[in-house]
This record gives C-alpha cells, sequence and structure tokens, in this order.
C-alpha cells in the first residue's frame, strides 16, 4: 500500500488529500451542529431533534424509529436544506468580497487539518505519526494559517454594506487579535521543553506526543500536569479564537442580530459555520496534542506499551487504528466539552473580552512564560 502510494505523482496524492479532507471534515461539521442541539437538548430537559424521517426508512421495524428519535436524519435534512434553499443577496452589498467571505472562511479552516497528526503505527521501537504531512513546522504553519481567518469576518462585515455585520467584523478582528498573542506564548513553555539543548529544533506536533511518552525526569507526564497554567491559557484563547460562546462577540444574536453573518442565509451562511465547527474540530486535537498526550491512551502509558499489553504491537495496521480511536475518543471529549460550556455559561459583555484578554490573560501567559524558562534553565542541564 505504501509502495502504490509512493508511485502517485505529487499533484495527485495532493488531490487525494484534499478530497479526503473535504469528505471527513463536512460530515464531522454536521454531526457537530447536530450534535450541539442535542447536547443543548440534554442540558436543558428535552428531546431535541427527533422529528426528521426518511419514509422507506423509518418504516423499518425498531431500528428505523430508534434513528428517527436519535435525530440522524434531521443531519441529512439539513445539508439538503442549506444545499436547496433559495439564497438571496440583498442589493446592498459588494457582491465579489460578499461571496468570497465564506470561502476565505473555510479555506484556512480545511487546510490547517493538513499539519495536525491524528494516529501512528509501530516500525518496530520507532513510532511513526499517521498525518497527511509530517511538517517539523506544524504548530507554525497551523497558527499562521488560522490567523488568516479573521479577515473572513471581516471581509463579509465590510462587504455587507450594513452596520451590524460591519460591528461584528470590528469585533471579530479585535477579539482575535487580542487571544492570538496569549495562545501563542502559552504554547512556547510546550516547545522549549521539548526542544532540549543538543538537540535537532522542531515545531512538530508529533515531536511533543513523542515527548510525552518517552521515559525520562517526568516519566511521560502529559503537559496538561506538568504545565497547567499553559493548558488552561491555551484553552480560554481556543475559545475565544473559534468564536464560541462566552467569546462569541462576532455575531451576539442579543445586540448585532447575527453580526457578520446578518446579510447572509442558505449555503454561504453554513459554510460560515462548517469552517466554526471545523476550527474547533482542529483546535481539540491541536489541545489533545500539546496536552493530554494524543495517541498515547493514558498518562505514564505509551502507544508502544499499550499495544503490547492488549498483544497488536506486531500489526501496524492495527496500532494505527486503535491509536486513531484513542486520539479521535479524546477530540470528541474536547468538543462536548466546548459544548457543555456554551449551554451553561452565560455570555460575556464585549467590554469584560477585552478585559479579560488583555489584563488578565496576557500578562498571566507572560509570567508563565518567565517561570517556565527560569525552570527549564535550571531543571534541563540535572536531566
Amino acid at each position: 500500500m505504501i509502495e502504490f502510494w509512493t508511485s502517485l505523482s505529487p499533484l495527485l496524492q495532493g488531490v487525494i488529500k484534499g478530497l479526503a479532507v473535504i469528505a471527513v471534515i463536512f460530515p464531522l461539521a454536521g454531526a457537530g451542529s447536530m450534535a450541539e442541539r442535542k447536547v443543548s437538548a440534554w442540558i436543558q430537559g428535552r428531546p431535541g431533534p427527533n422529528r426528521a424521517a426518511i419514509p422507506w426508512l423509518v418504516k423499518i421495524p425498531v431500528i428505523g424509529r430508534v434513528l428517527q428519535r436519535l435525530g440522524l436524519f434531521q443531519l441529512l435534512a439539513d445539508g439538503l436544506k442549506f444545499f436547496f434553499k433559495e439564497d438571496p443577496v440583498p442589493g446592498h452589498v459588494n457582491k465579489f468580497y460578499f461571496f468570497l467571505a465564506p470561502a476565505v472562511a473555510l479555506i484556512p479552516a480545511l487546510t490547517t487539518v493538513v499539519a495536525v497528526p491524528f494516529g501512528a503505527w509501530l516500525d518496530g521501537d520507532a513510532v511513526v505519526p499517521i498525518g497527511l504531512a509530517n511538517v517539523d513546522l506544524g504548530l507554525l504553519a497551523v497558527f499562521a494559517v488560522s490567523s488568516l481567518g479573521v479577515y473572513a469576518l471581516i471581509l463579509a462585515g465590510w462587504a455587507s454594506n450594513s452596520k451590524y455585520p460591519f460591528l461584528g467584523g470590528v469585533r471579530a478582528s479585535a477579539q482575535f487579535i487580542s487571544y492570538e498573542l496569549s495562545m501563542t506564548l502559552s504554547v512556547l513553555p510546550v516547545f522549549l521543553w521539548v526542544n532540549e539543548p543538543g538537540l535537532r529544533g522542531s515545531l512538530s506536533l508529533a515531536r511533543v506526543v513523542e515527548f510525552q511518552s518517552q521515559p525520562g525526569f517526568w516519566g511521560g507526564t502529559w503537559f496538561l500536569f506538568t504545565m497547567p497554567v499553559c493548558a488552561l491559557v491555551f484553552l480560554v484563547a481556543l475559545f475565544a479564537e473559534t468564536n464560541r460562546q462566552p467569546f462569541d462577540m462576532p455575531e451576539s444574536e442579543a445586540d448585532l442580530v447575527g453580526g457578520f453573518h446578518t446579510e447572509y442565509g442558505a449555503f454561504k451562511w453554513a459554510i460560515f459555520f462548517v469552517a466554526e465547527y471545523a476550527h474547533m474540530i482542529v483546535g481539540s486535537g491541536i489541545f489533545t496534542l500539546l496536552f493530554l498526550g494524543g495517541w498515547n491512551p493514558l498518562p505514564w502509558v505509551s502507544l508502544a506499551d499499550f499495544a503490547a499489553l492488549i498483544g497488536i504491537a506486531g500489526s501496524p495496521l492495527l496500532v494505527g487504528v486503535v491509536s486513531i480511536a484513542i486520539f479521535l475518543l479524546k477530540v470528541l471529549f474536547l468538543i462536548f466539552f466546548f459544548m457543555w460550556v456554551r449551554w451553561t455559561v452565560p455570555r460575556f459583555r464585549y467590554d469584560q473580552v477585552m478585559v479579560l484578554g488583555w489584563q488578565k490573560l496576557l500578562p498571566l501567559s507572560i509570567a508563565n512564560l518567565f517561570i517556565y524558562l527560569i525552570a527549564i534553565a535550571l531543571l534541563q542541564p540535572r536531566l
């Protein structure tokens, strides 16, 4: 299989990888929207979506009704509705940029998936990551590309030629810039610790996972336990960067009537939310890789040890499947946490978002960086 893949031209490999990303992210984003409504219904004590049905499938004894009550048919109904729904374009908008904004929102969300490894397999004693591109500048590539997503919100607000979308775009630019600084500073201690003196420097996410599984001073401890402040700052900034409540200032339905996407409808409106859920999925994956051990099942238990324990160490395929399943379980837990917070914590005011970002989170991340600079300088020569 590996020989067949390497025999393909780079262009064909790129096309296949791109189609694979679209084929995975779009259904996952739709499933995320469906899960959001089911989780909110569970928290609020109501059944949630359970009426949509395909007539010839719902008649299947027992199974049909169970699928309907779970709301699985609703996912298909939503996709078809957004795709075929009439899509009016207001006459006062700047049409070229109005149509361009959803694409600008979606492209960074899909591109960042490329640099995120999502599993591993064993080649003897070596752990080989599974991903579309195991680039050495993995996290830098993710930050560089994902930061372009704010232009979509600004563009949508400006091109709408309406005051409420424009205010939403302004809020988006201020919020994202504020929390990008804290997010970047929060991961610097991780890579300072991983890139020990004498080793080749790397920003690879797979390298971080490998470091959390190898024996040493911390004995395979996840960075969630050794760098809890880094994890907290990164998680809070991730909420703000993915535009999730309580940081959904760019939308803020109460005072902006929908924010930057007020003038959008049908498929273009859906594209913005596919991008939001894609950012949430990728962000959860990065948090898993940085602070939750990636595909290592438990703290102090590496993938190799776990594979030997359950007797699959000699099968690279089974190890790969198990590692992907472990990684996805952690990502799904984080996505559930995102939804749980949304339906539990009230929305912040805009001034509270700015105060938290600039006066609380940024000083905390700077102080945390200096503390770990000193700790790493003192501890690493002794390891």
